[in-house]
């Protein structure tokens, strides 16, 4: 690629990390092709949190508003006790600069629709229904066989095919395989009684309970179960998650008493992997959950995800060239990369640990932190 030649990419996975480097590298200019192996764009999962520097990013992806006025923003962290029984608030400032609030979430598919509409308005039309069957690159370039039995030639590619992908394993034939942490994850949608205005854990018991605001009248219920070795989907998931949710009080126990037959429930084991950089071979690059997959203890992993959209944009922007861009992007992002999965991770142990509450939310806030200083 010369520096005169718009660069072609494709991205593949039209998830919250490949549609966000969508957006991002058609602002640099880039044509851009996209592709998804679902049908459609599919959204599981129930609800998500996002911290101050994941809503930094999305100001900065151009989606901050709509984000404020469909879901929800606000201040703090709210540690209470089983009973319910308030403990203390942890802060989450932003820096005056960064003009988002400290704490947020958003229905998953509320947060696809905004993002998937921002991506046609930019010009891109995905490719549904189609995977990747063969990577073959050279000093200029990416081929690419499609499934479709269509071929491209790219001069970056960008796999944002998730914790599973596919290209992972084209590319990187040695990389770790995804392994069980040891907690399952139980999610749900729950109406948000007033006066609810921040996220709120519930510590010191078997399971940790949460819960963060996702509109005006709706919040989404977490709790995080130990379980050592990986189990399946519980057959009756309301009964399961209703014994699980009996020692705790406040409005826990009323959500409890709500959990019937045709409650949905989502239930999910936890897993990650650790990918030794860089996450690059030649001009294909790893992003989002497909290079550093996290735990959600730090509600951080869509955030990081943002951001390698926007360090990729901002670093193809400055370099021009492929090998140079990937190689500041890894400078640049990896590490912060890691120390979310890291400090994620950490909580995770913490937790199963039964650790006092006050070992676990120093870990958040000190991570919090952290990650409010500039990218």
């Amino acid at each position: 690629m010369t520096p005169q030649r718009t660069p072609h990419v494709l991205i593949i996975g039209a998830g919250i990390a490949g549609m966000s480097a969508t957006i991002a590298l058609r602002r640099t200019g880039a044509a851009v092709d996209l592709i998804d192996i679902e049908p459609g764009w599919t959204v599981s999962g129930a609800g998500l949190t996002i911290t101050g520097p994941t809503l930094r990013a999305l100001r900065q992806l151009g989606v901050y508003e709509e984000v404020a006025a469909q879901g929800y923003v606000g201040e703090g962290i709210r540690v209470c006790g089983v009973d319910g029984s308030h403990i203390r608030d942890i802060p989450t400032p932003m820096p005056a600069q960064a003009q988002v609030h400290g704490s947020g979430g958003i229905g998953r598919p509320v947060l696809y629709r905004i993002l998937s509409a921002k991506v046609l308005a930019c010009g891109v039309r995905p490719r549904f229904g189609t995977s990747v069957t063969r990577i073959v690159q050279d000093a200029g370039g990416v081929d690419v066989t499609f499934s479709d039995r269509t071929r491209g030639r790219y001069d970056l590619v960008v796999a944002a095919d998730g914790i599973y992908s596919r290209t992972r394993r084209q590319v990187f034939p040695g990389a770790p395989r995804p392994h069980y942490t040891g907690q399952s994850v139980w999610r749900m949608f729950v109406p948000r009684p007033p006066g609810i205005d921040r996220r709120h854990y519930f510590l010191g018991g078997e399971v940790k309970v949460g819960w963060t605001p996702v509109a005006a009248t709706r919040m989404y219920l977490f709790v995080v179960e130990r379980t050592p070795r990986r189990t399946r989907r519980p057959h009756e998931l309301p009964a399961a998650l209703a014994r699980l949710l009996a020692p705790y009080g406040g409005h826990v126990g009323d959500f409890r008493e709500s959990i019937g037959p045709g409650s949905e429930i989502a239930y999910r084991p936890l897993e990650t992997f650790s990918l030794p950089g860089p996450w690059y071979r030649g001009r294909v690059l790893l992003v989002g959950d497909a290079a550093h997959p996290t735990t959600p203890q730090l509600a951080s992993g869509a955030g990081i995800a943002v951001e390698d959209a926007l360090v990729l944009a901002e670093e193809l922007a400055r370099h021009r060239t492929v090998p140079a861009t990937l190689q500041a992007f890894s400078a640049r992002h990896e590490q912060r990369c890691r120390f979310v999965v890291d400090s994620s991770i950490e909580i995770g142990r913490l937790e199963q640990r039964q650790a006092p509450p006050h070992a676990q939310t120093a870990v958040v806030e000190r991570a919090l932190a952290r990650l409010a200083e500039p990218i």
